[in-house]
């Protein structure tokens, strides 16, 4: 008996024995097998990754072990994609799991442009915020020209006097010292469209004492595209500024084949004599924004409880149709018209139950249904809606156009959505638009797999390499030795973006695994409820 109970005892104490004896794990990951693809274009190797202390430190054949072993064979390695135009400022400090953004692969997401949910002097809080509570992904942010504008003269039009420009150019500088990459703006849309060149210019030259961007959604991305590529590039030349022109397109139903072209004429001519001039695209025909742009300017120049005044008077109205119908004016994109008519204008979500049978359909089968006007019903759909913002899917671009401008190698990707509050969900800005959902991965299975557009190598450095190049993330977009650790695993021959119009939230297939600096965010497709994102401050350098 006595015998027996010593073996036992001896059993009992073996594990602990084995576990005494085994080394220590070297790295805190090591990522197996995979083909690795550096983000820089070059074809991949086959090769493993190692990663301690968020950064990868050997990039070939790994003997050491790693705390979590994750087993890439047969599948590729990439660094974690970047988000050139991220609209999750806002909802970020209510949820930090991003969790539809990361099962795109998406690591980094910059954002801002209607600047951050801070005024310039509150931005530092707002990181502040972002940091204690967690966030999945990366944050970076523009700072709006139109916070400025509105914080010294309010939303309505008319021009600044000198000492309220002076006062604008102190925010843009606060807001720079406080982190901002750069200055944004929308121009399509009022207050901001009421902003002139010379006033961009002498705002843009603030930024650029801090070396920043001028980011823009331009004035005019249909029938006047290359006189607002033309102004864009003048801000950035006269100011002294990079720019960055957001999800460009040619969303101009007659101009398709003839405006892109002559778009990329121009900005490679700039970029031919020295201006820092780049672009990102989202790879869908279809844009998706408010309402409210069906409205001419002049309607929200005196402020928008003014517009909405307006928006109730039936006298009024009747301008606005005509207006409608004789197509854009100036500073003012009719997209109604860039899309072809009313036909091609589809209510996506008008935030009331009286119209929610009628998300999908397009206004004017709305109207027919309804015996109504279809500007007549887009307008009651906003002032329905309030005090949310009704959205609509505006189908203004073609495959063609968006092959041509992909191809250029200054073009990087960004969703120009949200993330989700709530994972399965629409996006924060309440629009069922499959870019939320689909963007990353659509750019290699559609533009890489279903059509020969581009090598997939171009395809990763495009949401890797030269975004964090353009933005100065000089620690990330590669896969390098002493990178910090942002990855994604993915099964090329899975890889689907799933999402389309019909259901818009649909999550991706073939995208595995994960690693926000060094942290397993996604494993086996699902979030694992790690917060290892880092907000990202562009550097004054004073």
């Amino acid at each position: 008996m006595m015998k027996r109970k010593i073996l036992l005892g001896a059993m009992s104490m073996l594990p602990l024995l084995l576990a005494a004896n085994t080394p220590a794990p070297e790295y805190d990951i090591v990522v197996r097998g995979g083909r690795v693809l550096d983000g820089a274009g070059n074809p991949w190797v086959s090769a493993d990754v190692a990663v301690k202390d968020g950064r990868v430190v050997r990039i070939g054949r790994v003997a050491g072990r790693g705390a979590k072993e994750i087993d890439a064979k047969g599948r590729y390695v990439s660094p974690g994609f970047i988000d050139m135009m991220d609209q999750s400022g806002r909802v970020l400090v209510k949820n930090g799991a991003a969790e539809n953004k990361l099962l795109m692969g998406v690591t980094t997401v910059i954002a801002g442009e209607g600047g951050p949910p801070a005024a310039a002097t509150e931005i530092p809080a707002h990181f502040k915020t972002l940091e204690q509570q967690g966030i999945s992904v990366n944050y970076g942010t523009y700072y709006s020209a139109t916070q400025a504008r509105v914080k010294v003269m309010g939303d309505g039009a008319g021009s600044p006097t000198p000492a309220q420009l002076e006062a604008m150019g102190r925010e843009v500088k606060i807001a720079m010292e406080n982190g901002a990459f750069g200055i944004s703006s929308a121009l399509i849309y009022p207050p901001s469209s009421f902003q002139t060149t010379s006033d961009l210019v002498t705002l843009a030259k603030v930024a650029a004492q801090c070396d920043g961007f001028y980011a823009t959604h331009m004035r005019d991305e249909s029938e006047g595209l290359v006189q607002a590529i033309e102004e864009a590039i003048e801000i950035g030349e006269k100011g002294g500024v990079k720019v960055e022109i957001f999800h460009l397109k040619a969303a101009y139903a007659p101009g398709w084949g003839k405006l892109m072209p002559q778009a990329v004429a121009t900005i490679n001519a700039a970029r031919a004599r020295g201006v820092d001039v780049a672009a990102d695209l989202y790879p869908y025909t279809a844009g998706g924004t408010g309402l409210e742009i069906i409205a001419p300017s002049w309607v929200w120049a005196d402020g928008v409880e003014k517009g909405i005044e307006r928006l109730r008077d039936p006298k009024v109205r009747e301008r606005m149709k005509k207006e409608v119908a004789a197509g854009s004016m100036p500073g003012w994109s009719n997209l109604v018209h860039a899309s072809g008519g009313f036909a091609n204008v589809r209510l996506a979500n008008g935030f009331s139950d009286k119209y929610r049978p009628y998300h999908g359909k397009s206004l004017a089968e709305i109207g027919k249904v309804l015996n109504r006007d279809p500007a007549d019903v887009a307008w009651d759909i906003l002032l329905e809606g309030l005090p949310n913002r009704s959205v609509a899917l505006y189908f203004m671009m073609s495959e063609q156009d968006i092959e041509t401008a992909i191809k250029q190698p200054w073009v990087s990707i960004g969703s120009d959505a949200a993330a989700s509050e709530k994972a399965g969900e629409m996006d924060a800005l309440g629009l069922p638009h499959p870019r939320a959902y689909g963007t990353f991965p659509r750019i290699i299975a559609e533009y890489v797999k279903r059509r020969p557009v581009l090598s997939l190598e171009d395809a990763v450095r495009k949401m890797t390499g030269w975004p964090a190049q353009r933005m100065g993330l000089t620690d990330r977009g590669l896969i390098r030795d002493g990178m910090r650790a942002d990855m994604v695993v993915f099964d090329l021959d899975k890889l689907d973006d799933v999402a389309s119009w019909d259901k818009p939230t649909a999550s991706p297939t073939g995208i595995e695994t994960v690693i926000v600096n060094g942290v397993v965010t996604i494993a086996n497709g699902k979030h694992t409820g790690a917060k290892a994102g880092a907000v990202l401050r562009h550097s004054c350098g004073v």
